[in-house]
């Protein structure tokens, strides 16, 4: 039997691809190749991306929050500048749990000759500044040897000057603004408008003062008896503070408590200060140790963005108290 009468006539043998088929073929094959080789190189590049990232991040959390002479044991004799520089408030540009963190490593640190309260605010959060105020005075205590001076820059106004009074003098420049001895609290009434737009108000609340000061209800005498006598008692605590840490320097003058605020020149005239000075010139002359060290606490980006987020609810509540309900400041 033939070779050609033994195949299987169901076999059909295959075309062989011309020259330019052949040449289309391999150039559609090696371009998905290196499509696939380009996709897995870019797979791999972002996952490095992200990794190199995720590794950074966890070192940036851990990392110490900045300091101003950046954690380092620092062995000559120097002057500590503690800055408050903002509104004093809750998780803000100035509050007590950063100031006093950054204060008792001050007090603590032997090379630090003196402390300078370094102040450019307009006050703020009354319980912030008397938290402060403390522990300044805890810390003298603890430390009899180590002068505390504020000095004021542009502004050293109600809660700023709260926290000052702890000092053991004020330093302030002739135009900086001091003083503002005083408590305010905002407030609006939305009543009239409510009625205009056609908008009824329904609150319900259990206890007779829940609602005090609400903006959408009338003005209540009785309300504002109970909110200024409020007011009342922490504008006295605030002048017993201040009357406290400057003693007999105060001078007798109806205005100082009044909630006035004065030049830097006018603040000395009235004992609220002690002399004109600047922080150079005070490490200089009155700590007389003229390198300066920041001790300020400067939180990480990462801690700030923490704050924000959890700490985000309880502001928003604190803010609309304000705005509505009214919440005491000193000063702003």
């Amino acid at each position: 039997m033939s070779e050609q009468s033994s195949r299987d006539p169901r076999e059909t043998p295959l075309a062989q691809p011309s020259g330019w088929e052949r040449e289309v073929l391999e150039r559609l094959v090696q371009g998905q190749l290196r499509e696939a080789r380009d996709a897995r190189r870019w797979a791999m590049g972002r996952r490095l991306v992200t990794l190199a990232f995720f590794v950074w991040l966890v070192v940036f959390l851990s990392h110490e929050p900045w300091r101003g002479h950046g954690g380092a044991e620092i062995l000559e004799e120097h002057t500590a500048v503690v800055s408050l520089l903002g509104i004093i408030e809750p998780n803000g540009d100035v509050d007590a749990l950063t100031v006093n963190e950054a204060l008792r490593e001050a007090f603590e640190t032997k090379e630090a000759k003196g402390v300078i309260l370094r102040i450019n605010s307009p006050g703020g959060s009354p319980v912030q500044s008397a938290l402060i105020f403390d522990e300044i005075r805890r810390l003298k205590g603890l430390h009899p040897g180590k002068k505390v001076v504020a000095v004021i820059e542009d502004a050293g106004a109600s809660g700023a000057y709260y926290v000052a009074a702890a000092a053991d003098s004020i330093y302030v420049s002739q135009a900086s603004l001091v003083g503002s001895i005083g408590v305010r609290m905002d407030s609006f009434g939305f009543a009239e408008l409510l009625k205009k737009i056609g908008v009824e108000r329904r609150l319900m609340t259990a206890g007779e003062n829940k609602a005090l000061n609400d903006p959408f209800l009338p003005e209540d005498p009785k309300a504002k008896k109970i909110m200024q006598e409020m007011l009342n008692e922490v504008h006295q605590q605030f002048i017993a503070a201040v009357k406290a840490g400057r003693g007999d320097r105060l001078k007798e003058d109806d205005g100082v408590f009044s909630g006035r605020v004065y030049s830097g020149a006018k603040s000395v005239e009235l004992g609220l200060a002690d002399g004109l000075g600047s922080l150079e010139g005070v490490a200089r002359e009155v700590i007389q140790a003229e390198k300066l060290v920041d001790y300020s606490y400067e939180p990480s980006w990462p801690e700030r963005l923490a704050r924000q987020f959890g700490a985000g609810a309880g502001e928003s509540a604190l803010r609309l108290l304000r705005e509505g309900a009214a919440v005491p400041a000193l000063g702003r």
